[in-house]
């Protein structure tokens, strides 16, 4: 499977903005997709993942209550809706699948495969 994220931009602190991670291939739905970031200079942070086959979401601390990961295997995308930003959410975020079907298992980098091109979400204060 490929994935291509979208839907990065500049937005002011407190803003909102609706990430998008789109996947070709129909063995989509086979696979938990997650959202890492990197900020500049800064080593790649896990943000969210969601399950292959539901929208049970697993969230890093620094986004919980902000962000809502959410799935459409029938548009075959994964979504990552960010409220609330603030400036130290600045970073490139790019998706991943993953085989693994422990939930609780999708914060390791290490456990994906088939990393998208990211996209850039700056965050001004």
């Amino acid at each position: 499977v490929q994935l291509q994220a979208s839907g990065g931009g500049l937005v002011q602190a407190g803003g909102s903005l609706k990430l998008s991670c789109a996947a070709s291939g129909s063995a989509f739905r086979r696979y938990a997709v997650g959202w890492f970031r990197q900020a500049p200079g800064k080593e790649y942070e896990f943000v969210a993942a969601v399950h292959r086959n539901s929208d049970n979401g697993l969230y890093a601390d620094s986004v919980k209550g902000r962000f809502t990961i959410s799935r459409d295997n029938t548009e075959n995308t994964v979504y990552l809706q960010m409220n609330n930003l603030k400036p130290e959410d600045t970073a490139v975020y790019g998706c991943a699948a993953s085989n693994t079907i422990i939930l609780s298992s999708l914060r390791r980098r290490s456990l994906y495969a088939s990393w998208g091109r990211g996209t850039l979400v700056t965050v001004s204060s």
